[in-house]
């Protein structure tokens, strides 16, 4: 299959190139100013079919005004040349395949002058422009299907990727970021804009990195950027009534609940104002927004996780119910005053089914533990947020932008596991007996509620001087929450023999009270030196407090009640981490480059509370945090950024608190209060290419990552095969993550081809029975994807990505292990006659080289046929097949420093919907 994988992408690509290099013309010309008849240097030219303006290819003229586009297939098209300050040319050209070169002469541009500029409703744009740093493409360039929601667009633009989940990459980075006209849209959920607004109301895409809010103020770049997209909208869109609705009723196999769908999609826009009501409902897996809380802090273990299949193709693990409903409001306050705010409900229905086996790294073996959990979550969550901007006087602003979320949590879950030691006679040999080491079967359960709170408060002043700025940045972290839970199993032991088992009972209830406040005060000074130099200093002081109250009972016999208090497993502890950072940066920033240094001095203290032991540590540190930052833009669209970052990581309370967590008694967990903060260094290189008018594309990403004391862990297994894990304090870690994606329109079937290679490589020390683990992990993935343009009746995709990994323990080479993962998909949109409509689409998923029982090879094929109606298709009766063959499966593995862990999971199999949609669409009024 791998070989046949790399033929089918080798063939593909040859046979796509090869289309390139057949009878085609190039057309060539130069641009000039009107009046002066001086060149113009770096115009937009845009070469696009006169049909229906669809773009085609385009480039930029040279220093001398001179241009060509090359591999021009026959047929009539149109010419658009833009310059920034000048009127747009427009001309038609025919190209036939007996003419190799067609030249267009000289194109005189008129400058325009500032009093017509309001009065242009019709000015074409360019497909894709550069404006400094920021990427911009022009939305009407790329059709899209009809009702078509953001995300199909964004699956057109040159660079961009979204994954069936919903995730966006841009040049090879998560978009972590969505905003509609420059604000939040329901907060900072990218899912809530790109799934809940239609693409025809899109006017342009701008694409880049967004700098914290001090950073844009100050003008000093701190490192802190997020990869951010801005939807800007029609102006004709600006002001109308419009949204998506959906109802839907399907069947269910055996035993299940039928299955189905509700969708309510309501926006009221009136230009500045917006307001949007959304509603969702289903047990489909579906989510037009974000799942559970944001992500993850602190650094990545590069290659510790395998998901089935490459990055992007995202396998689900459970199946989720969700119902859920949002109301998001934005306008002006005044004269000098914006707010947006938004409140969010949504309820989630979690049910995992799963089988593992797990082999833990031992000195000399391996023990084996094959599992079988199924469990329910039912988790009901509100959300609110807000943004206020608001202009205290010509000098003065403030912003302020405050969230919070409730949650309340129902969780239950069964679980049962046996535990296996290699026989006597040597794994792998004829005749081997494993040897049972333990049997477990553990009922767990808590009910939960919490509180999470986040504010930050920007006050901004400027002064005469320009480039002299003052501010203060008071971000808040709240976090309250207390569970409820009941912990009931049986777990037997038995000798090495195998036999004489010897069962524990565990019968327990504990209640646990979790608090955090952290609250950091920054302030920044910035400096001019000079028109291009600028100096900043700034001062941090934070305090991060953590409270956990912890108190286990045993059930009493006599009393029938949970009134023993044990000991051994309560405990009420807290610490905090405080620190006091001082710095400065000096920056010089010129036409083409940017470079920045810094220096920070941090003084820091970890005080540690065990009130149950009525004890108490406090230790301080002292550490320089160095950081420099690169940044050069070279002609041509190119661009380089090298930025070096040093970071402190304190330890959680739950990695200090020093009490033992035996939620699951054969795998228990406890804290240790002498670990110290994390101290980690961080290099990356960002390198983007983008060539004529976005037609061409290469962006290429790496990282290292670097620590002599990361918090890892240290795990004891016992003769009985209980695992004991505490983490620690130890050094040798180091990852290098790398990305390259390779972007090209071919011509002239105008098909988007892009080629993404991943790499990722890791060393990770860790100790198992005190003896020292050093792992070792490697991956490379090639993929590809190519994507059609709309032409109004059909469209179509296909990708694929092929995975190879590697993990190496130092302990035992027994336990290494590699393996291939194989992932491709086809997918296909066909308006038929009569206002039918056909879409497809096809996933294939093979693995190789996993515990026996774990590998896979199965197709998901999904198929709909819907009849259009109504003036405009704006309804729609629509029947779907989910998974046709009904092979739809989940295998994961997880590869860590300690063990290897093969997932199988039960999810969505095959079910037969019908739906009726209703797309809103009246604008002007």
């Amino acid at each position: 299959m791998k070989a046949f994988f790399l033929l089918f992408c080798l063939s593909l690509t040859t046979s796509l190139f090869a289309q390139r290099n057949g009878s085609k013309s190039e057309i060539g010309g130069m641009v000039v100013d009107s009046s002066s008849g001086k060149p113009l240097r770096q115009a937009s030219i845009s070469l696009m079919t006169d049909r229906d303006s669809s773009y085609v290819m385009g480039t930029i003229t040279d220093g001398d005004g001179m241009f060509q586009i090359r591999n021009v297939a026959p047929g009539v098209y149109r010419l658009l040349v833009t310059f920034l300050g000048y009127r747009n040319v427009s001309q038609s050209i025919t190209v036939t395949s007996g003419e190799p070169a067609n030249r267009v002469g000289i194109l005189r541009m008129v400058e325009q002058s500032n009093q017509l500029q309001e009065v242009i409703v019709r000015q074409e744009s360019a497909p894709v422009m550069v404006k400094q740093d920021t990427l911009e493409f022009n939305a009407g360039s790329f059709k899209t299907q009809q009702n078509a929601a953001v995300e199909e667009l964004l699956r057109k633009l040159p660079g961009m990727q979204v994954s069936r989940d919903g995730t966006v990459k841009a040049q090879g980075q998560t978009v972590s970021r969505i905003l509609v006209d420059g604000k939040p849209f329901f907060g900072n959920d990218p899912k809530m804009a790109t799934r809940n607004l239609p693409a025809d109301i899109v006017d342009k895409v701008q694409l880049y990195d967004q700098s914290s809010d001090q950073s844009q103020f100050s003008g000093i770049d701190d490192g802190n950027r997020e990869r951010t997209i801005n939807i800007t909208l029609k102006r004709d869109k600006r002001k109308g009534y419009f949204g998506k609705n959906e109802l839907g009723l399907g069947t269910a196999r055996d035993g299940e609940a039928n299955r189905y769908q509700a969708q309510l999609n309501l926006h009221r826009f009136n230009n500045g104002r917006q307001i949007s009501l959304i509603g969702q409902a289903n047990n489909l897996n579906q989510q037009n927004f974000t799942l559970g809380a944001g992500p993850a802090q602190g650094p990545v273990f590069v290659g510790g996780q395998e998901g089935g299949g490459p990055p992007g193709s995202q396998t689900p693990t459970n199946v989720i119910e969700v119902r859920a409903g949002g109301l998001n409001y934005r306008d002006k306050v005044g004269q000098r005053a914006e707010i947006a705010t938004s409140y969010f409900l949504n309820q989630a229905i979690t049910t995992t089914d799963q089988q593992s086996r797990r082999a833990s790294i031992l000195p000399g073996r391996s023990l084996t533990t094959d599992q079988q959990n199924y469990s329910q979550n039912q988790q009901l969550t509100n959300r609110f947020n807000a943004r206020l901007d608001w202009v205290l006087d010509s000098m003065t602003s403030l912003r302020l932008t405050p969230s919070f979320s409730w949650q309340s949590t129902d969780y239950t879950s069964r679980l049962s596991s046996r535990s296996t030691l290699p026989g006597l006679e040597g794994p792998g040999l004829p005749g081997q007996t494993a040897q049972l080491v333990n049997t477990g079967e553990t009922g767990y359960g808590y009910t939960g509620k919490g509180l999470n709170g986040y504010n930050n408060l920007l006050l901004m002043r400027k002064f005469r001087l320009e480039g002299r700025t003052l501010s203060f940045n008071l971000n808040t972290v709240l976090g309250d929450g207390e569970t409820k839970a009941l912990n009931q199993s049986v777990n037997t032991f038995y000798d090495s023999t195998g036999s004489n088992p010897v069962s524990n009972l565990l019968n327990q209830q504990n209640r646990q009270a979790n608090y955090n406040l952290q609250n950091t005060l920054t302030l920044s000074y910035t400096e001019p030196l000079s028109f291009t130099q600028k100096l900043e200093f700034r001062y941090t002081y934070s305090v991060n407090s953590n409270r956990a109250d912890r108190l286990v009972t045993d059930r009493n016999e006599a009393t029938d009640q949970y009134d023993r208090v044990n000991y051994s497993l309560s405990n009420n502890f807290s610490n905090s981490f405080t620190f006091h950072r001082a710095g400065a940066t000096f920056q010089n920033q010129r036409l083409r480059y940017r470079f920045a240094l810094g220096m920070d001095v941090q003084q820091s203290q970890l005080q540690l509370d065990n009130r149950s032991a009525d004890t108490s540590q406090r230790r301080q540190y002292l550490n320089l945090l160095p950081n420099a930052l690169f940044n050069y833009t070279f002609s041509g669209n190119r661009n380089l950024r090298l930025q070096y970052r040093t970071r402190l990581n304190a330890p959680s309370l739950s990695q200090l608190q020093p009490v033992v967590d035996n939620t699951n008694p054969l795998n228990v967990r406890i804290g240790n209060p002498q670990l110290a903060p994390e101290f980690y260094n961080t290099i990356t290189l960002g390198y983007n290419v983008s060539k004529d008018q976005g037609s061409k594309s290469l962006s290429a990403f790496a990282s290292l990552n670097q620590s002599h004391n990361r918090i890892a862990t240290s795990t004891t297994i016992s003769s009985s095969g209980v695992q004991t894990t505490q983490p620690l304090n130890v050094g040798g870690f180091w990852s290098v993550n790398g990305s390259m994606s390779i972007g090209r329109t071919l011509q002239p079937s105008n098909l988007g081809l892009t080629f993404t290679t991943n790499i990722g490589l890791s060393r990770a020390v860790s100790f198992i029975n005190d003896q020292q683990n050093v792992a070792k992990t490697a991956s490379v993935g090639q993929g590809f994807h190519l994507q059609s343009n709309f032409n109004n009746s059909l469209e179509y995709g296909i990708s694929g990505n092929l995975t190879y990994q590697t993990a190496a323990y130092s302990l035992t080479s027994k336990q290494n292990t590699s393996f291939w993962s194989q992932y491709a998909t086809a997918d296909l949109f066909w308006k038929l006659p009569f206002r039918f409509v056909l879409s497809s689409d096809l996933t294939y998923t093979g693995t190789t080289g996993r515990a026996a029982g774990y590998n896979q090879q199965f197709m998901l094929w999904n198929v709909a046929l819907a009849k259009q109606f109504f003036k405009g298709n704006t309804g729609e009766l629509r029947l779907q097949v989910f998974d046709v063959m009904n092979q739809n499966r989940s295998l994961v593995r997880n590869t860590t420093d300690t063990y290897i862990d093969d997932v199988q999971s039960r999810i969505l199999r095959r079910y037969l919907l019908v739906s009726f949609v209703y797309n809103l669409r009246k604008f002007g009024i």
